[in-house]
């Protein structure tokens, strides 16, 4: 699409002059230039590592509408397909929790999440790494999201174990097989996670290729039907989706074949081939994934060409609206409306608004080099971690203490760290564990080999990239740099005329890249810088300040452990999880946030 017709979708969303933010304390939307979305006979709204984001970005204003705002808008998309003839689902490939106060700041957690996010109406939802991680996550997600969905729910390759009975069943059903609402298209559907091995043992996550191999599989993708949807939490380039598409092809070869992934937080797109196509729609409710396919649909004898478009849809308000073909007065559904309140009570009674401190500027993840002083990894590094690594009882002993970088999961924004930043910054119950008196020697390499590429120790599979942060899995949306001084060869413009109005000034945001071109964002943005990090950052305290002490206390966090392990094995010290121990109490969100309550000015 030409720019100027790219721009004239941009009028209609500067006009709009009284849009307001759908929470009270959100950032008022920004307009932009937009590029429309193309309707086909089967189409898709696509939602995935959603992490709590339920509230939208209170900070960002063009990720500033909330889970109510979604409903509204799936009502009128629902609507426009209605009236077209033509047929909408709406999909969900997990991580919805962990990573926000929305659902981290309740005991239990998620007390109000599960009944804010089953009042969207979604036809096909699987399960994320993170509904997994702790055993008590997955009873609530077996408990509450499961029959909240009931058969739109798919596990494919996972089980739970009952805790009463211990016997080991299926999540949900394995697929669902059903009918379009308009024209009565046949689907088959599956719900896949990655080869997960992280899981609490409460529940199993069988690998893919062995799953596939199962009778069931090889008996539903023989089923007749008119098309094949695959949502999994995986990555779209990832081993696990070329599996399942090479052997549901290899039984079907003409029939589409249509993908949903997650889990690398990025907005990516590509093709297996002429008759399949695969979205992954970002993370933290940034992102509202479009996917339209358009031809015949039906198996017929011509197989007719198909034609696959996607769009990256801000979750803005102006872009909502943009479109819904509404304003903010009619576009708000007395259904979205009740959702969004829902929401501010539920923030309310959390007290996410309590303030602990005001971050005197931005701390960027990977906006700006590490080392800097814009970096967020610099601040723990030189300010953060030699405040709260403290044992009292060993607060003289010299120490070297590792946090990986994948900990923090969001930027600091100048401005309210509230409470709810703290989950937003670092939403795991991550504590401070420590190796007593480790031979120096052996304790300064481990921060090396955990920052090595590729695996650690081949048998113990244990990747480092998952040390990280997710988005380095993938990145073709964005600029990357390795060093500072490669940033020169960046450039972009700043600001964009709308035909017959003012110029707007683009917003800093995604400007995607992915197999199918540059051209699949809804909102037209200035570039982003992406400076890659390492898997994991120290902080050396204590140490004497001229020579090297014989031994140190190697304190870390709990997650890395038996990354840990292994790297001060293979530097000649053999330790054992026996010899692991409690460093200091409370998690380091906790820890973090008593350091900013001292350290930050408490009025902003």
């Amino acid at each position: 699409m030409s720019l100027k017709r790219a721009l004239v979708g941009s009028v209609l969303a500067a006009l709009v002059s009284t849009v307001t933010a759908a929470q009270p304390h959100a950032a008022k939307p920004i307009a932009a230039p937009m590029r429309d979305l193309k309707w086909g006979k089967l189409n898709f709204l696509h939602t995935t590592d959603t992490h709590g984001w339920h509230a939208g970005h209170l900070q960002e204003p063009q990720y500033s509408a909330d889970w109510g705002d979604y409903v509204s808008f799936a009502e009128h998309m629902r609507k426009k397909a209605d009236d077209r003839g033509v047929d909408l689902l709406l999909v969900d490939t997990g991580d919805r929790v962990e990573g926000n106060g929305l659902y981290d700041a309740s005991d239990p957690k998620g007390q109000y999440y599960y009944d804010i996010y089953r009042e969207q109406d979604v036809d096909i939802i699987c399960t994320g790494n993170h509904e997994l991680y702790i055993a008590s996550t997955a009873d609530r997600e077996h408990k509450y999201t499961v029959p909240n969905f009931k058969s739109k729910y798919i596990a494919s390759n996972l089980d739970y174990i009952d805790p009463k009975s211990g016997v080991k069943k299926p999540m949900a059903q394995r697929y669902r097989k059903f009918q379009t609402k308009n024209q009565k298209l046949d689907i088959v559907a599956f719900g896949f996670l990655f080869d997960f091995t992280g899981n609490a043992n409460n529940t199993v996550v069988q690998p893919v290729r062995e799953t596939i191999q199962e009778e069931w599989f090889q008996k539903a993708m023989r089923e007749e039907t008119d098309v094949f949807v695959v949502i999994g939490h995986v990555g779209v380039q990832m081993r696990e989706f070329k599996d399942i598409f090479r052997a549901i092809r290899e039984q079907n070869p003409s029939t589409p074949i249509l993908f949903f992934g997650g889990h690398v937080h990025v907005r990516d797109a590509t093709s297996y081939d002429s008759r399949s196509f695969a979205i992954a729609s970002g993370r933290y409710m940034e992102t509202i994934g479009w996917m339209s396919v358009d031809g015949e649909l039906r198996k017929s004898e011509d197989e007719a060409a198909l034609t696959f478009h996607r769009r990256y849809i801000d979750n803005n308000l102006y872009g909502l609206h943009h479109h819904s073909g509404l304003n903010s007065e009619t576009f708000p559904t007395e259904h979205g409306r009740n959702v969004t309140a829902m929401i501010a009570k539920a923030r309310k009674e959390l007290e996410l608004d309590y303030t602990f401190g005001c971050a005197p500027k931005d701390y960027w993840m990977t906006r700006t080099p590490y080392p800097s002083e814009n970096s967020i990894y610099s601040l723990l590094e030189e300010e953060v971690l030699p405040a709260v690594a403290i044992n009292p009882k060993r607060a003289d002993v010299p120490r070297l203490v590792i946090a990986n970088t994948g900990a923090i999961r969001f930027d600091i924004f100048k401005g309210a760290f509230t409470r709810d930043t703290t989950y937003i910054i670092s939403p795991f119950l991550s504590v401070l564990s420590y190796i007593p008196d480790v031979p120096y020697p052996a304790a300064k390499k481990v921060i090396k080999l955990l920052n090595s590429a590729g695996k650690i120790v081949a048998d113990a599979h244990l990747e480092n990239e998952f040390l990280a942060i997710p988005e380095q899995l993938s990145i073709k949306e964005s600029i990357i740099y390795d060093t500072p001084e490669s940033s020169d060869l960046f450039e972009a413009g700043d600001l964009q005329k709308p035909l017959g109005g003012k110029p707007i000034r683009l917003v800093e945001g995604y400007t995607t890249r992915d197999d199918i071109g540059d051209d699949g964002d809804d909102a037209i943005h200035s570039n982003i810088n992406f400076y890659t990090v390492p898997n994991c950052i120290q902080a050396e305290l204590s140490l004497p300040p001229e020579g090297e002490p014989e031994t140190v206390d190697l304190v870390f966090f709990d997650f890395i452990q038996p990354w840990v392990l292994i790297a001060l094995r293979l530097s000649g010290a053999q330790y054992t999880k026996e010899d692991v121990q409690s460093y200091i109490e409370g998690t380091f969100t906790e820890l973090m946030a008593g350091w900013i309550a001292k350290n930050w000015p408490a009025k902003c």
